[in-house]
């Protein structure tokens, strides 16, 4: 299974209720046929570096990268409803 993580570094401002009640759901809409399998939106608390991240699972890697490919336009228009900064992407493979 392949994790794209989304975050938010900080100082930034944001959202978090347009973040998980409408970017959310956007995201899934739009990904779930795509073999989107889970997501996942934590708050950075204390000396978090970043104010938030979001986690997609996807099945597989040729899934999520089409998936970005025909959608993400759409999703990066979307960030300036929640945020005013550019967020920062890690790819991981889940091990275990």
């Amino acid at each position: 299974m392949i994790r794209i993580s989304v975050m938010y570094p900080k100082p930034a401002k944001f959202d978090f209720d347009y973040y998980t009640d409408k970017h959310m759901k956007l995201v899934h809409k739009l990904l779930d046929s795509y073999g989107l399998v889970k997501s996942e939106v934590n708050k950075g608390i204390g000396a978090s570096p970043y104010v938030a991240v979001g986690h997609l699972i996807f099945n597989s890697m040729e899934e999520m990268q089409q998936a970005l490919q025909d959608h993400d336009p759409e999703l990066s228009a979307d960030v300036v409803n929640f945020t005013d900064v550019k967020p920062q992407f890690q790819i991981s493979e889940i091990l275990d």
